[in-house]
């Protein structure tokens, strides 16, 4: 027998042998849906009896295996089951023809046979066989099971005869020598007659009749047949049936111990009931005892009577005993080359055995002598079967690795070189199974389950011999998923490296580098023809490969997400109710609201994002590899919004130190969005990276909250752009250079750029120079044009002028005063600055030539900063409360430009001024004008000194701070205010009343009291004269003017804010000049009062000729 049947188990020793074979033209599919029907009558119930006879199946069987039904009778075919296809009457004939050549092959050893005839009808199908059934299709055969059932009744009625036949045979001496096929030419010539060769016929038959017995079901029968026949076989030294007698013994003992059976599939066997009395023992594990008498063991005969026998021999083996049986057998197995399948087929059951007794050293050990046992020339199928099976042993004992082993070297031999056509298929199926014995999983995310085992370099192997056999088998998407895989193990191979090889770390780093070279070329030329994704590989078998992610390519250390600029950030109007809490709880605060919170919370952002704005990720990573990384379409991978993500590219340096990457994108709804992690492409492989496997990773938040869209502003200026003001974070900034006084404009355009309407605009100040001291207001503006223009549309714009005022107090600059008092001017006023404009080029960077360096040295520049922010909102963001901020830093730096170095005050000829005396210094390097109100200009030179007489009106200070207390005093506007009128003309100053001569002239006294207080009464005086211009006044005028009543007038008493007038008249008798004097008569009233509350406004009135009539 050279073909061995790997699938042996102890309980096969029961069953009886059924060939089912297709003949002639039969679809395969259809022959194996018919073979499965068939196979499913395993075992059959005997009726009037409570045997059962076990069937086993085999739809292939070699004929030379046949041979050895006498040696163990499982091995003969004692059934054949024929299925063939026929359509007419013609091929009937043939087809009957073929069945009988069938029997014929296995006809010795056939109890009965069956054909099965599926398409035929007609007159033929209709007769009545016992061997032969017709059926019109294959999906209309109801009964085949029942005639399986009859069929396998008539095998057990022919199998009953032979046991009976054999266990009574009364021929005496002649007893029928049992040989196996390679002993009949070895026993040719023997004595017959010799009491040696006797007692061996008697042993094989008592062997023989107890294989009978088992496979009729006569468990006990069996077990005492075979225990005799041990017995005989011993004494005469016949040691390949004693082999076999032993593992009968065992194979019976294994029935009785384990009735669910030692294959794989346990409970595919019901137990079997051989007796009555066999029920009611089975309750009790271990060993069963009967006693047999020694005598029942003629030399002539065998007794058929075994009732005789019980209570004096052991009959069923213990469990240890079965193994050191199986053993013993085994050893007389292989004595004989010729029978090295029996020997395997004997180590395999016995395997089967230890595995469920849980013994895998000593089932290691047979299966060890399995390896060993030579067959001679095997097929490379057969050698296939052969691994395979013994790799599927190992796996039953806990062998992992040694399963692994043989599986492999199974896969290797599928593609031999020998094999015309190499089964690749079958090779990657077998490589693929030997995964688990390795330690090595396909899942990447085994790999963060634990610390690695398994053998690396055998790992390593075993991935590349993946990659070559998918290659080979046409699957370029499976060996792109392989070297995938293979990068990833390798990074894990350098780290164990790392950290076990430290003496030899620089050579096995040299070799890693350049096996990641070799692979990423690999993967670089499959992914030009088959692009590498993240969908699951599902195998013909039902094995899915899940992706494979990148996660160290590049590797990532920290993830951040980033801020909106600032002119970008949304800004929550205060106030709202439900800000900052949950709207459906009435109550303040929960507990239970915020426990039930608190995971979510820990990884919210502190910020927000707004719907239609560009957001950003910053993910600080680095290259591992020794070669340049590109990765290519990296983007984020987010939940919770519609999240469009904008690609990004970047390539890294070989083992590059931390690399920032930006990574972008636009959320196009509002809610909670959530960072789940980013997607690459490298060397062709799409890999999607989930931040929760990835180790090491830093980040302070992977939520963050997205706004409604809101309008966005783009903000230009008149002036160019400078550098941010250091202490604010502004959006943008202008800076300007003004002298001291000086005012600009500054046009501010603001243009909305985004897709939602404008809808309210704001503008305030901040100033930021806290510590100068500011004459009036910085900015100012009107906002009232550009609220005209809202609601602003998407790309409009709209202008808004700002001016910028720089009236600083330079009073501080005692250098300056000391270095001008030196020069000999007398300083009685403090030097402050001009409100006055001032007219100039603008400063030069560098100094003139000859400009005097002392002088320069006090033109020190003083700086204020401000800030504009423009507050603004629209769209659904408006809706829900949220605004922008766009913030433009001002900054001017201000020089000095006029100091008024000397001040003092001149009396004039008018109550209501004066003249004010000004010692006017230009502080700058260039020419400035001075313009006055009474339009007269002064030049003042650069760095020069000139006295200016500056005229204010209605007694206001022209310039801030610049007066001391004395000098204001003079320049203040007396509480009591007299007004003079002449001939109905009010006279002031250089005022000239004209009148003529001989008429009336109305004399008019008005006061005003403003002060607190009322006043008076006062007396007044009013005395002419003339003035000749020569220092000689003439008061004797009796002649020449006549008050037309007195010349003194008298008022009462004047409340506060209220007026009296006194009214005169005067006659001027001749032409000429003439001056009035009021004075006051001097009492006690006027006397408490300040002088300078009764200066009265001089009069000049001139008398001309009457006119003519």
């Amino acid at each position: 027998m050279s073909v061995p049947d790997y699938m042996q188990c102890a309980e096969d020793h029961q069953t009886a042998l059924v060939v089912v074979q297709p003949m002639g033209i039969v679809p395969e599919d259809q022959f194996f849906r018919i073979y499965k029907r068939i196979a499913s009558v395993s075992q059959v119930s005997i009726r009037d009896s409570q045997r059962v006879l076990f069937i086993r199946y085999r739809h292939h069987y070699p004929p030379e295996n046949n041979e050895w039904g006498d040696f163990q009778t499982h091995r003969k075919v004692v059934g054949l089951i024929s299925v063939t296809s026929c359509t007419t009457t013609k091929e009937w004939p043939q087809t009957s023809d073929r069945f009988q050549g069938q029997k014929e092959v296995f006809g010795s050893t056939l109890y009965d046979s069956r054909l099965l005839v599926f398409g035929l009808q007609g007159e033929v199908a209709e007769q009545q066989r016992t061997d032969v059934a017709f059926y019109p299709s294959y999906d209309d055969c109801p009964d085949v099971e029942k005639r399986v059932e009859d069929f396998v009744e008539s095998i057990f009625i022919v199998l009953e005869s032979k046991r009976l036949d054999r266990a009574t045979d009364k021929s005496g001496d002649k007893i029928q020598l049992l040989c196996a096929p390679f002993e009949k030419k070895d026993f040719v010539g023997l004595d017959t007659d010799s009491r040696h060769y006797k007692k061996r016929c008697q042993g094989r038959m008592r062997k023989h009749v107890g294989d009978l017995c088992l496979q009729a079901g006569m468990l006990q029968d069996a077990l005492v047949h075979y225990h005799m026949a041990v017995e005989l076989l011993r004494s005469v030294n016949d040691f390949l049936w004693l082999g076999a007698a032993l593992e009968g013994l065992c194979s019976a003992s294994v029935i009785f111990h384990y009735p669910g059976g030692t294959a794989w599939k346990s409970g595919a066997r019901k137990p079997g009931v051989s007796s009555a009395a066999d029920a009611g023992k089975r309750h009790r594990p271990g060993a069963q005892e009967v006693l047999i008498d020694p005598g029942a063991l003629t030399t002539n005969g065998i007794s058929a009577d075994t009732s005789t026998e019980i209570g004096r021999a052991k009959n069923c083996l213990s469990q240890e005993d079965i193994i050191e049986k199986y053993k013993e057998a085994i050893s007389y197995y292989g004595k004989y080359k010729s029978a090295g399948v029996i020997e395997l087929e004997a180590c395999i059951k016995a395997v089967r055995v230890l595995a469920i007794q849980k013994r895998a050293r000593e089932a290691s050990e047979c299966l060890q002598n399995v390896v060993y046992i030579n067959l001679g020339q095997l097929s490379e199928e057969e050698k296939i079967q052969r691994y395979s099976v013994l790799s599927e042993l190992y796996e039953l004992i806990g062998f992992h690795r040694k399963s692994a082993f043989f599986k492999r070297v199974a896969a290797m031999q599928c593609v031999a070189p020998t094999i015309p056509e190499p089964g690749w298929k079958a090779c990657y199926k077998l490589l693929l199974e030997t995964l688990p014995g390795y330690s090595l999983s396909l899942d990447p995310k085994d790999f963060s389950k634990g610390t690695h085992r398994g053998w690396a370099a055998v790992q390593l192997r075993l991935l590349h011999e993946l990659v070559y056999a998918s290659r080979r088998m046409g699957n370029p998407g499976l060996s792109v998923r392989h070297l995938s895989f293979l990068l990833v193990w390798y990074d894990l191979k350098e780290r164990l490296y790392v950290c076990c090889c430290h003496k030899n770390n620089n050579t096995h780093s040299l070799s890693l580098s350049t096996e990641k070279k070799e692979v990423t070329q690999s993967l670089e030329n499959y992914t030009s023809k088959c692009p590498g994704g993240m969908e699951v590989i599902s195998l013909p078998d039902g094995l899915k490969l899940p992706p494979v992610s990148f996660t160290k390519l590049p590797i990532v250390r920290s993830v951040s997400l980033l801020n909106l600029p600032v002119s970008l950030r949304p800004h929550k109007v205060k106030g709202l109710l439900g800000q900052g809490m949950s709207s459906a709880s009435p109550f303040i605060y929960s507990p239970i609201t915020m426990h039930s919170r608190g995971d979510e919370r820990s990884k919210k952002i502190d910020f927000q994002w707004v719907q239609g704005d560009v957001c950003e990720v910053q993910l600080m990573v680095y290259n591992p590899m020794p070669f340049e990384l590109r990765v290519e379409n990296m983007g984020l991978l987010t939940s919770g919004v519609d999240f469009e993500s904008l690609p990004a590219a970047l390539s890294l340096p070989a083992e590059s130190g931390l690399y920032p990457v930006t990574l972008v994108g636009v959320p196009r709804t509002a809610g909670n969005i959530t960072i789940n992690g980013y997607h690459t492409s490298v060397f062709g492989v799409s890999s999607d990276c989930l931040l929760e496997g990835l180790v090491g990773v830093k980040s302070s938040g992977c939520m963050v909250e997205v706004v409604p869209s809101l309008p966005r502003l783009q903000l230009c200026t008149s002036l160019p752009r400078s550098a941010h003001l250091s202490s604010e974070d502004l959006s943008t900034s202008v800076s300007l250079r003004l002298f001291n006084g000086e005012m600009q404009q500054l046009t501010i355009t603001l243009e909305n750029i985004g897709t939602e309407t404008l809808n309210t605009l704001e503008l305030t100040s901040k100033n930021l120079s806290t510590k100068e001291k500011l004459f009036g207001e910085f900015l100012t503006w009107d906002l009232q044009d550009a609220l005209s223009h809202l609601p602003l549309k998407s790309g409009q714009s709209v202008s808004i002028p700002v001016n910028i005022s720089a009236k600083l107090d330079f009073s501080g600059q005692e250098n300056l005063l000391h270095d001008l008092n030196d020069d000999g001017i007398s300083v009685t006023g403090l030097p402050v600055s001009s409100p006055l404009r001032q007219v100039l080029k603008p400063r030069a960077e560098n100094k003139p030539v000859g400009s005097d360096a002392s002088k320069n040295e006090f033109n020190h520049v003083k700086m204020l900063e401000a800030v504009l922010t423009f507050k603004y909102s629209g769209g659904a963001g408006q809706v829900e409360g949220y605004s922008r901020e766009l913030s433009l830093g001002v900054r001017v730096d201000v020089e000095p430009s006029v100091f008024f170095t000397r001040v003092s005050t001149l009396p004039a000829t008018s109550t209501r001024q004066c003249h004010l005396l000004l010692d006017v210094f230009n502080s700058t390097e260039h020419e400035l004008t001075l313009s006055a109100k009474n339009n007269q200009d002064l030049v003042l030179h650069a760095s020069e000194c000139q006295r200016h007489s500056s005229l204010r009106r209605h007694g206001e200070a022209s310039v801030e701070g610049v007066l001391n207390q004395l000098i204001l005093e003079h320049l203040q506007l007396a509480p009591l205010q007299w007004d003079v009128v002449v001939n109905g003309k009010p006279c002031d100053c250089d005022v000239i009343a004209d009148c003529r001569v001989g008429d009336a002239v109305p004399l008019e006294v008005k006061l005003t009291n403003r002060s607190k207080s009322a006043v008076g009464p006062f007396s007044l005086t009013v005395v002419p004269f003339q003035d000749y211009q020569n220092g000689v006044q003439n008061y004797d005028l009796q002649d020449a003017v006549s008050f037309i009543g007195s010349n003194t007038f008298y008022i009462s008493t004047v409340k506060p804010t209220e007026n009296s007038v006194c009214v005169g008249a005067l006659l001027f008798l001749y032409t000429g000049d003439f001056y009035l004097n009021i004075k006051f008569q001097d009492d006690s009233t006027a006397r408490d009062l300040p002088p300078a509350w009764f200066c009265l406004p001089s009069v000049h009135v001139k008398a001309q000729e009457p006119v003519e009539l």
